[in-house]
């Protein structure tokens, strides 16, 4: 994929807007199946689908990825490791010309592990950590979850990884925790990556609770203009634009138009933050594969054309946050649009204040892959590390096995 330069006055986010012929990147959630139960999953995984695309069908799309020039891929899940063929899937990548972002829990990442992707120039590792200390991070994330993320961290820097990512959604109970986040990543040689939380999954259950609040946003917002560069946002935090000073990054929605997601069983949908099937384009399996969904689905169609902005568009402020987050928006029950919930000039606020208590109407996820072993959705389960062995003459790990981490001695890395 080749990006043409902007004609003179013409802004790189005005061009964005209106759709590329292939996306800059896609997440790919490679499978439901992980060792944990964060509280906040944006994709509620837990156990696998049995219908998750096969080798071969992840490696079709990794040909038309190559085919369409996309830069990179993200790939999460769940935890992606836990798939059987995941070292043969970002081997097939990388050899094709398809850099590889990984988003883990550390669960896999061995000495040995770590020493393959320090090797690897066209592999970037992200660890989940959403607390500068155990007491805040396992709160979340689930016991033990703060010790697997630290000692990946050592792993790769001991392997010699640079520049590796400590991936942090931002919660209001680990805002004051931004330093001691930014000095955990400098120890380790690491660079921090700050996300937003959105209501997506699990996270619906527990945003009212966890989102920070309006005086943690300026916190949070000051914070990132006085370390600029040095940490990475993903353009999570566009709608804090409004503040004044618009922070590093592209600054708007690229849903559809320059990203997308496709789930561990290749639906694709317009943002990885909205698994619902009012943001479903297609599926990979369909005829016309990835490529087709991208160029000739409706809905990404209809997402490329102007936004008017709706109620936001009288806003001195709507060229900065372009009215905020399509996601955090419609799983909070609010008007695609109307303001984001967390409208930093607190238009979203009043709206949300006028929602029924019992959140009737408000979307739910699409589907939920939670542990069926957990009292309730809220609750993390701790991290083991099974090394149950397979009974001779099956496979290591079923479509539907509950223990993502069942074939642990066979599949750790090879």
């Amino acid at each position: 994929m080749t990006i043409a330069p902007p004609a003179s006055g013409t802004r790189l986010a005005d061009l964005f807007e209106h759709g590329l012929d292939a996306p800059i990147c896609l997440t790919w959630e490679l499978t439901y199946a992980c060792n944990l139960a964060c509280a906040h999953c944006l994709s509620s995984s837990g156990r696998r689908d049995p219908r998750e695309l096969s080798t071969a069908e992840a490696k079709a799309v990794i040909d038309e990825l190559e085919a369409m020039q996309v830069f990179y891929v993200n790939i999460g899940g769940g935890e992606p490791t836990v798939r059987a063929d995941f070292w043969e899937l970002l081997d097939y990548a990388t050899s094709h010309h398809v850099g590889v972002k990984f988003s883990t829990n550390g669960v896999r990442i061995t000495p040995r592990a770590a020493r393959r992707l320090a090797a690897d120039d066209y592999v970037d590792v992200q660890i989940s950590l959403d607390g500068a200390t155990a007491e805040v991070n396992d709160a979340v994330r689930g016991p033990g979850s703060y010790d697997t993320a630290i000692r990946a961290m050592r792993n790769l820097a001991d392997a010699g990884m640079t520049n590796f990512k400590l991936s942090v959604v931002c919660t209001r109970h680990n805002i004051a925790q931004l330093d001691a986040f930014k000095a955990l990543a400098d120890r380790y040689g690491a660079q921090l990556r700050l996300t937003r939380l959105r209501p997506s999954g699990r996270g619906a259950d527990v945003w009212d609770e966890l989102h920070v609040t309006q005086a943690q946003q300026r916190e949070l917002y000051d914070w990132l203009v006085a370390h600029g560069e040095d940490v990475l946002t993903g353009d999570s935090f566009f709608h804090l634009s409004a503040y004044g000073q618009a922070l590093p990054g592209l600054n708007l929605c690229g849903a559809g138009r320059v990203v997308c997601l496709v789930d561990p069983v290749g639906d694709v949908y317009a943002c990885p933050f909205a698994i619902h099937d009012e943001f479903l384009a297609g599926n990979v399996r369909d005829p016309g594969g990835f490529a087709g969904v991208w160029r000739g689905s409706e809905l990404f169609r209809s997402l490329r054309e102007p936004q008017t902005g709706g109620a936001c568009a009288s806003c001195a402020f709507y060229d900065s946050c372009k009215g905020g987050c399509m996601a955090a928006k419609f799983f909070t029950g609010l008007p695609l649009d109307g303001p984001d919930p967390e409208c930093v000039q607190g238009h979203g606020q009043k709206l949300l204040a006028g929602r029924p208590e019992d959140r009737a109407g408000i979307p739910r996820p699409a589907a939920d892959h939670s542990h069926r072993t957990a009292p309730t959705r809220r609750a993390p389960v701790p991290v083991t590390l099974g090394r149950r062995r397979p009974e001779p003459g099956r496979p290591p790990v079923s479509a539907c096995a509950q223990d993502p981490l069942a074939d642990w001695e066979q599949q750790r890395c090879r």
